[in-house]
């Protein structure tokens, strides 16, 4: 592998304008590409296979007219008025009629004939019913919608508008920028060029633009959640930077040696390069993985991220060295460091082994302890899909929750559907009553609404409002409980849906699959890393330190955005269970993360061990030559992640949050702490491998032992050459 990134890199160097114009062609035609089928993501959790998704889908078909997305219009009196009084009568039936004519608008629904009012008076619920799902509702038909009520609004009454048509689909904004300026700083103090830093950026950026190009392209076909494209953005700076960075910095190693450029490239690609093809596939194998969870809307969130990491790998090994022949040895800092200067300076990162190495026993005793402690959180954690509760403040869907629950109380905001459906009319009708008689006294329970009947009057609909919100606990056991009432009814086909109900289907889901997915990841580490590193204890330490990392990252992740402990800090307005999806989708990519850096330190360690080394020697070794790289590359991906912390959606904040922990416990607890003093209290047996394994795995040659030969003798044949040539 080594020797075909070597002629690869040097390939690229050398027919630059060629690889650069080619990319160029690949970009406009995905950007035209992006413009011709670009469609708007959607907030839709399906989850096939599920009660609640039959329950949906049995709504769909028999309420037609229902199937669409819907609103909610909170109208509230001032304190010592009702909304009985004449004027204010009056305005709240003007807004209904403005409502049923906005564009899109099926029908809305008058709360004084429904008796949607709350029992002092002051607060009504006007259902706006439109035709269309919410990803096909227009920007226009979304804002009409929200500018509604002005009648009610010059009456002095309160008026929010909320339910599904306001729905916030997640966005970027500017705030991740500052992620990426912090990125560029650190990329400028690591190489101490303007030009390397820039072009490093650059190769990224560009990478970013392909893939994000590409995916919006597939929109057109394939339905993407609005937090997908995100995920991918996220991902692939980060990881576009970091590729970069590993083979630019051994592209300047190589050139500040004295050799050639054009060789330089080939051999920072044959090294360098064959790490980050490793990495990035590991990247890209987890986040498929996801699709075995068998969930669509984490399979397309799985298989978008891993496009865009696939890009950068692409642009890494090919764009980058095409840019490295344009930049030549400008890459280096303008004042040399000259030979002597660079041995009396002795890089810190050997200073950090040896003292690492020490104090092996303690720092390793600390390590795990604290990383432990950090973790403890996580047995606490609760999982469930977002709701209006937890939207940022100041927020219409926020504003109308609050206000919904302030006048008919909390349950009101996450109502429960209970289809019930036989086949025949009379047996629906004999099923809904021993239902609603069945559900009487259940705890927690509020109240059922009559049922509304299909037109063949085979399917009911009644509405289940429990006392509690959506992501309360009491509300999800009221869900079991209904489940277990309603499941003996005769003859009928009962099933509850409605956010919580649809909830606890993906927590329950994801739940089962969480332990096979984990195995599998672990598995694969293990698996990769002993073809890689040829040996038994390496990929054990590895996973092991990857378990640390999962861990604490989840437990700090509960413990502010669950617990709200420092919510403050990253600008959380409520706290609340995590997303369901968060738990495994942290496993996929930080297993992918974390290999980088394990490969880039560990596989210097062991080049240096073949080569005659020490084993103490080589972690002191591969730690001095690496860790300032890998500090380097967890800072750029720690402030990448965290710029995502800034936007407004609690789910991406959360994901930017949970990556920015757990990739800086990695880097800077586990791989430049806890690897270095394990290595060296293993000793010679980190690199044991028994003879049979050794002859079943292949060779990869990551460390490039094939293509150094392969230099070597093509050197030597140059030299003959020289000799005979007369």
């Amino acid at each position: 592998m080594a020797t075909a990134l070597y002629r690869l890199g040097r390939a690229s160097f050398q027919r630059r304008r060629l690889v650069v114009a080619l990319w160029l062609v690949a970009l406009v035609a995905l950007g035209g590409a992006a413009a011709a089928f670009m469609k708007p993501t959607t907030n839709d959790f399906t989850m096939p296979g599920t009660e609640s998704q039959h329950a949906i889908d049995a709504l769909a078909r028999e309420f037609p007219a229902a199937s669409g997305t819907t609103g909610t219009i909170v109208i509230a009196a001032p304190q010592g008025r009702t909304l009985q009084d004449t004027d204010a009568k009056a305005a709240v039936e003007a807004v209904v009629r403005e409502a049923g004519s906005l564009p899109g608008a099926v029908a809305a629904v008058d709360p004084f004939k429904t008796g949607a009012v709350s029992q002092d008076g002051r607060h009504a619920l006007v259902q706006v019913q439109f035709a269309a799902q919410d990803d096909a509702i227009t920007d226009a038909q979304r804002a009409a919608y929200a500018h509604s009520g002005t009648a009610a609004e010059q009456a002095g009454l309160r008026v929010e508008h909320g339910g599904e048509v306001m729905h916030n689909k997640a966005e970027v904004g500017g705030t991740e920028g500052i992620g990426v300026l912090i990125a560029l700083v650190v990329l400028v103090v690591t190489f101490g060029s303007l030009v390397a830093a820039g072009m490093t950026m650059l190769t990224a950026l560009i990478g970013v633009g392909a893939g994000m190009a590409g995916l919006f392209a597939l929109s057109g076909f394939v339905g993407l959640t609005s937090t997908a494209p995100i995920l991918a953005l996220m991902l692939g700076l980060a990881v576009g930077i970091d590729y970069s960075l590993f083979i630019t910095s051994r592209y300047r190693q190589h050139v500040r040696d004295g050799v050639p450029p054009p060789e330089a490239a080939g051999r920072a690609l044959g090294t360098a390069g064959s790490a980050v093809l490793f990495a990035g596939g590991t990247v890209v194998i987890a986040l498929a993985g996801l699709a075995l969870v068998g969930i669509p809307f984490l399979t397309v969130m799985g298989l978008a991220a891993a496009g865009t990491v696939a890009v950068a790998v692409l642009v890494a090994i090919t764009l980058l060295p095409a840019l490295l022949g344009f930049a030549g040895r400008r890459v280096l800092p303008r004042k040399a460091v000259t030979l002597e200067q660079a041995h009396r300076r002795e890089p810190a990162g050997f200073r950090w082994a040896r003292l690492v190495i020490r104090f092996r026993v303690p720092l390793l005793l600390a390590g795990v302890l604290g990383i432990g402690a950090l973790a403890l959180p996580a047995m606490d954690m609760r999982l469930a899909l977002p709701d209006a509760s937890t939207a940022p403040v100041g927020s219409p869907a926020r504003a109308a929750n609050d206000l919904i629950t302030e006048g008919f109380g909390p349950g009101f905001t996450g109502r429960l559907a209970l289809v019930v459906s036989t086949d025949s009319a009379a047996s629906t009708t004999a099923a809904v009553a021993e239902v609603s008689h069945d559900l009487a006294g259940t705890p927690n329970l509020l109240a059922v609404t009559p049922p509304n009947l299909s037109q063949d009057g085979k399917t009911a609909l009644l509405g289940v409002l429990p006392k509690t919100g959506p992501t309360d606990p009491a509300t999800e056991t009221l869900v079991h409980d209904v489940r277990a009432k309603v499941h003996d009814v005769a003859g009928a086909d009962v099933a509850i849906t409605g956010q919580t109900a649809v909830g606890i289907d993906v927590s329950t889901k994801l739940s089962h699959a969480l332990p096979t997915y984990l195995l599998l990841v672990v598995g694969l580490s293990v698996l990769l890393l002993g073809v890689v590193f040829r040996s038994v204890l390496v990929p054990i330490k590895a996973a092991l330190g990857f378990l640390l990392t999962v861990g604490a990252t989840f437990g700090l992740t509960t413990l502010v955005f669950q617990q709200g402990h420092l919510a403050g800090l990253v600008g959380l307005d409520t706290p609340g269970p995590l997303v369901s999806f968060l738990p495994i989708l942290l496993i996929g990519i930080l297993f992918g993360l974390a290999m980088d850096y394990e490969v880039f330190l560990v596989s210097r360690m062991r080049e240096d061990f073949v080569h005659g080394d020490t084993p103490t020697r080589a972690t002191v070794s591969g730690m001095g030559h690496g860790a300032r790289v890998v500090t380097a590359a967890a800072l750029i991906m720690t402030a990448v992640f965290a710029g995502f912390i800034l936007l407004d959606d609690p789910v991406i904040k959360s994901i930017g949050f949970a990556l920015a922990v757990g990739v800086a416990i990695d880097a800077f607890v586990v791989r430049l702490t806890l690897v270095p003093a394990v290595m060296s209290m293993l000793g010679r047996s980190a690199w044991w491998l028994p003879r049979w394994l050794d002859r079943i795995l292949p060779d990869v040659d990551l460390e490039g032992a094939k293509l150094r030969r392969h230099l070597d003798a093509t050197s030597e044949d140059r030299e003959l050459a020289d000799v005979t040539t007369p």
